[in-house]
């Protein structure tokens, strides 16, 4: 069942031009979801509208679009790893199947595609794993051609870091380099990408970086300038930022996610940089279950506390802004709840919820140019 509820929104001086995309969310399907669903997001308003629901489509936990939006690859989150391949048709917002493929590892947890989309790669989070899967040019998926993970050492947390748990793999902006994280070693692996080969992924010195013992790297984002990599901990609850050339990491900065004396749970997640370069947004699950705000230095990419906004739903896992930027959606896994926040660009902060969706465990949500 998915509702929606229209809140009263927030003033704002100037309104943005009419524009829509569709917002693809994935989730777990143990609970009130099936699969995955689209929705029309009106960025005039921030509201949201059902077009379709994809079942049978097990625990789509992380999904992404090609750039050219023909194509969504979703992860299968599951013991046996599998990655699927739809086929979407942005009119309509309708998916349908094409084919799937095994990761070659478990629980994969996150998909990335390059733009010419030859290439996919998934993080398997169980495995310890990243899996090279070449992309045929009707969006199928072929069989991996290759797999990476490290062999440790692992972290102090001995219940956490028992083993490798690699949560991503993201292109450079360049798409010369593959950057995955292991929250079981404490390391950002970097990866150099050459499409068309064998074996796609090749080493690089120094071929990681290293966080805080027992920070578990988990999300990350570049800067708007691409000077500047901005990694999240899941377990320390902080952002490291580092500078960035040609493949190089150089760490700069960390900072905390969390206030002062604060002892509850925790569980860092996501990470976005705002479409105008001007802010960072991280989230924390747990007892803090909020959003952290921070705004960029343009010269030097160091950040500065902004804000920090309580979300109203239970585990915000992941969230997304909107490409116009005036907009922040957050899926929240734990109350079946996507809100839309009202973001004020010019300080950064969340303002008000202007819209809300149910939607059953939402753990990703992806933005497509809608047609």
């Amino acid at each position: 069942m998915i509702a929606a509820l229209l809140i009263p929104a927030v003033t704002f001086a100037q309104k943005p031009l009419p524009k829509t995309y569709d917002l693809l969310v994935g989730a777990y399907t143990n609970g009130k979801s099936k699969g995955i669903t689209v929705f029309r997001f009106y960025a005039e308003t921030g509201r949201l509208a059902y077009l379709s629901q994809i079942d049978d489509v097990s625990n789509p936990s992380y999904l992404t679009v090609s750039a050219d939006s023909k194509f969504v690859y979703a992860v299968n989150e599951n013991d046996k790893g599998e990655v699927s391949s739809f086929s979407f048709d942005p009119k309509m917002g309708a998916l349908k199947f094409i084919n799937k493929q095994l990761t070659l590892g478990g629980a994969p947890c996150y998909v990335s595609v390059d733009k010419a989309n030859k290439s996919l790669f998934v993080a398997n989070y169980s495995g310890g794993n990243i899996a090279v899967l070449p992309l045929n040019e009707d969006g199928s998926i072929a069989p991996s051609v290759q797999t990476i993970g490290d062999s440790g050492p692992f972290g102090p947390n001995k219940d956490r870091q028992e083993k490798a748990h690699v949560h991503t793999a993201v292109l450079s902006p360049d798409e010369k380099y593959v950057f995955y994280t292991d929250l079981g070693t404490d390391k950002l692996h970097i990866t150099r990408y050459k499409p068309g080969k064998d074996s796609p992924l090749s080493g690089v010195k120094p071929p990681f970086v290293s966080v805080t013992p027992g920070g578990g790297p988990r999300h990350l984002d570049f800067s708007l300038d691409k000077k500047h990599l901005y990694l999240v901990q899941e377990m320390g609850s902080a952002v490291t930022m580092f500078d960035y050339n040609s493949g190089k990491l150089t760490p700069k900065q960390t900072v905390t996610l969390l206030k002062d004396g604060y002892t509850g749970a925790t569980g860092a997640a996501d990470i976005h940089v705002s479409p105008n370069g001007l802010f960072l947004y991280a989230s924390n699950r747990g007892d803090a279950n909020d959003i952290s705000v921070f705004s960029i230095n343009q010269e030097t990419g160091e950040l500065t506390f902004v804000d920090r906004r309580a979300i109203n739903g239970k585990t915000p896992r992941n969230f997304v802004i909107d490409p116009t930027g005036n907009f922040l959606l957050v899926a929240n896994q734990n109350s079946d709840v996507v809100y839309v926040y009202k973001l004020d660009k010019n300080t950064g902060k969340m303002l008000g919820i202007v819209y809300k969706v149910e939607v059953g465990n939402p753990v990703c949500l992806k933005f497509a140019p809608a047609q």
